[in-house]
């Protein structure tokens, strides 16, 4: 029988650190019907999985509500069938020949086609039950003090001081005063504590710090205890405040796109929301503006400034059936654009809505620490519970001081900075990718990219611009000017690649193109017409042999621009050689340099096409670079499987569309696109902006971040070996043990958060 699932994704208003969200996925997960739980801290994200059956969502959200967190649904739940132990959804996002078989965490969990404007009715159920409305709140909003831990923080301070002062005023009354300090803020920590116990996390930090505090009071301890109390509260303030940055960071690109655009109707201009924009209206976007969607350009021509979503440093020319981007800026003349994609599904939307579930989808090292955590903590219960106890009975210790360092060990012991070491980071680097256009997949991707040893390259469209243009002209008898102007007159009609590369050179050299009565395609061999009463022809050099003899010399020029891998044309003028066109595919202008940069970092390179082996040498001669070609799709998954076999980490960068038996071979497949369907969603990683410097670039932040996760293990680890010495010895006590956790914590995610610097390009 059939069961349906649904799947839910939440903002998670209030959780800062990793034992929040370990309390959340324990308690989710044990609720009968629920499938499976994924949660982001870095994100503020929890996706779950769950059968739609009895009222499930509102329980959900309850649940999570009594661990003292509030759910904000973002997108209506996706339904997905269950029949005969397989899932299947909506939509399908085809093969993209990505079964990948080596670790791949490939968590495309969202259909886009349903997300976030299509029947939010069913999902928002459960929110409205909770008195909240389903809409996506981001990071909590306004400043520290307003939001309840915020609160809470400065009502326990104000105890606090107002203790210090009656305490002075009548010392007798210090104990029960200071108690009185303390309980202000335990109560609420306390309450979240049992909570946790009831769902499944008996060792929450919550658990570990009232413990300690009650425990401080029964040996007498009452200043302390109101003190580690307080400290404890302003370190999960600045946890949260780090937190919310690192969440920003990824915000921000929404940002980007404008609140209002111009929409044309009956002949007239109205102004309306961005995000109410159907697809199909045509907008006028006004010189100096921001896009406000993804769209292509009806009429009008100017340059578009697409820095701020790509990272590309030029404007890029924009003329008739050119795609542009939401979030860019126009530039000198007005557009108007044909809008492609609603608000939910602008490029911006999707490379956020991809980064955060990146985010969900945990990295082999987070998923290491995670298992280790789970042992730890009840590890170093019982450590803090040895030592106070056994030095008393068995060395005759004071039981207050030794039950006193018990308790700071205690403090010591929780896990939070370690838990919160990897995925910090982790969330930092895939937000500063995403940035600069580097997007990668989760966590799993972005470890693996730093490994890899082995890059392959598709030439067309990767390597190279994908559209041949004019290298060489040669007069022979007519100025150089004059091959052009008449190769370009015969040409004017067609639509072929080659045509374009010969008019947009005209073109670019001011040449007036004369008009042309008729012409007439030959077969396989090139074109014929007449011009100023000239009889013409243009094509293969054979051809125009055949009209009008060739000289040795003329013959060898060719044959040189040939083994250039040059496609050369000959131009015949009533019966004489006229001249030649030759025309290659050019390498991008930063291939050179990021074929370089990865090479300098130790990479084997290759190149890898169906193109003629002539012409795919001379480009890999420019680069230095292996070249393997006239391939078939399985000509190069075989290629890449033998490199994997002779021990290298192989990444396959192409196109995304083309090649996916060789993508699929690869241990990462990387993308070169312009935030198209295609690159955000087949590959395991995509370079939006199509610079072959960003694969190295990519590959740099990957191993920057694994050095910043040692770094944040480092400091995690050791600060608490270095307080748990000082403590045993007696030197430190309560209060510097509750800095060793929560110190710990925000000097990770601080240290987190310096990925977010820009990332060098090659």
């Amino acid at each position: 029988m059939a069961s349906t699932i649904r799947e839910a994704r939440y903002r998670v208003e209030g959780m800062d650190c990793a034992s929040c969200a370990t309390k959340i996925d324990t308690a989710v997960r044990r609720l009968s019907g629920v499938e499976d739980v994924s949660v982001s801290v870095s994100a503020g994200t929890m996706s779950v999985k769950f059968a739609d059956e009895n009222d499930l969502a509102t329980s959900i959200v309850s649940k999570v509500g009594k661990l003292g967190y509030r759910l904000h649904p973002i997108n209506a739940g996706q339904t997905l069938e269950r029949k005969a132990g397989h899932l299947c959804s909506g939509h399908d996002h085809g093969d993209h020949g990505h079964h990948h078989d080596h670790g791949h965490d490939h968590q495309h969990q969202y259909d886009h086609h349903h997300d976030g404007h299509a029947g939010p009715k069913s999902e928002n159920t459960a929110a409205t039950a909770m008195g909240f409305h389903g809409q996506d709140h981001g990071p909590t909003s306004g400043a520290w003090w307003k939001s309840g831990k915020g609160k809470l923080t400065i009502a326990s301070g104000l105890a606090l001081i107002a203790a210090y002062a009656v305490g002075k005023l009548a010392p007798v009354t210090e104990p029960w005063i200071f108690t009185l300090a303390m309980l202000v803020g335990l109560l609420p920590i306390a309450r979240r504590a049992f909570a946790a116990a009831t769902m499944g996390t008996p060792f929450s930090i919550e658990m570990l710090m009232t413990i300690a505090a009650i425990g401080a009071v029964f040996i007498g301890a009452t200043e302390e205890a109101a003190m580690v109390v307080l400290l404890f509260l302003i370190g999960e303030l600045l946890e949260g405040v780090a937190a919310g940055k690192a969440r920003a960071s990824i915000q921000l690109l929404t940002a980007l796109v404008p609140k209002s655009a111009f929409v044309e109707r009956d002949g007239r201009l109205d102004e309306v929301p961005a995000e109410a924009l159907a697809v199909g209206a045509a907008i006028l976007v006004r010189p100096g503006d921001r896009i406000p969607a993804d769209g292509v350009v009806l009429s009008g021509e100017s340059a578009v400034d697409e820095a701020p979503v790509t990272g590309e440093s030029t404007p890029v020319r924009k003329e008739v059936n050119d795609i542009v981007v939401a979030g860019t800026v126009n530039g000198s003349a007005a557009l108007r654009v044909r809008v492609t994609a609603a608000a939910a599904d602008n490029t911006i939307a999707r490379i956020v809505r991809l980064v955060e579930e990146a985010q969900e989808s945990k990295a082999p090292t987070e998923r290491f620490i995670d298992r280790f955590s789970r042992y730890y903590t009840p590890g170093v219960v019982v450590v803090a519970a040895l030592v106070a106890v056994l030095p008393p009975l068995l060395w005759g210790g004071s039981w207050d001081e030794w039950i006193y360092k018990g308790l700071a060990i205690l403090l010591i012991g929780c896990p939070c900075a370690l838990v919160i070491s990897t995925p910090a980071a982790i969330a930092a680097s895939l937000s500063a990718g995403a940035r600069r256009g580097l997007l990668m997949k989760g966590g799993a991707v972005l470890e693996n990219v730093g490994k890899i040893t082995a890059a392959a390259f598709d030439k067309t469209g990767t390597l190279t611009e994908g559209k041949p243009k004019v290298t060489d002209i040669l007069g022979f008898g007519r100025s150089e000017k004059e091959v052009l102007r008449l190769a370009a007159a015969l040409e004017q009609g067609s639509n072929h690649p080659l045509a374009r590369a010969i008019l947009e050179r005209s073109t670019a050299d001011g040449l007036v193109v004369p008009n042309i009565a008729t012409v007439n395609a030959v077969g396989g061999k090139g074109l014929e017409g007449t011009v100023d009463g000239i009889a013409l022809f243009f094509g293969s050099p054979k051809a125009a042999a055949e009209r009008g003899p060739m000289t040795a010399e003329e013959k060898a020029r060719v044959a040189a621009l040939n083994d250039e891998g040059k496609t050369v044309s000959v131009l015949v003028a009533g019966g004489v050689i006229a001249g030649a066109i030759a025309m290659r595919d050019e390498p991008r202008p930063d291939a050179a340099a990021g074929v370089k940069a990865l090479t300098d970092a130790g990479l084997r390179v290759v190149m890898l096409t169906g193109d003629n082996r002539r012409t795919a040498e001379a480009i890999g001669r420019q680069f230095g670079m292996e070249v393997r070609a006239e391939l078939l799709p399985e000509d190069k998954q075989r290629i890449i499987r033998d490199l994997k076999a002779g021990g290298f980490n192989v990444a396959k960068i192409g196109d995304g569309i083309n090649d996916a038996p060789a993508l699929a071979a690869a241990d990462i497949g990387i993308a070169m696109g312009g935030g198209t369907d295609v690159a955000l969603e087949t590959a395991d990683a995509a370079v939006l902006h199509g610079r072959v410097g960003d694969v190295a670039a990519m590959i740099r932040l990957s191993r920057s971040t694994m050095r910043n996760i040692v770094e944040n293990i480092t400091i995690a680890l050791g600060l608490k070996a270095v307080f748990l010495v000082t403590t045993i010895i007696g030197v430190t006590g309560l209060w510097p043990a509750i800095l060793a956790d929560t110190g710990a914590t925000v000097l990770v995610t601080m240290n987190a958060l310096r990925l977010l610097r820009p990332v060098r390009a090659a």
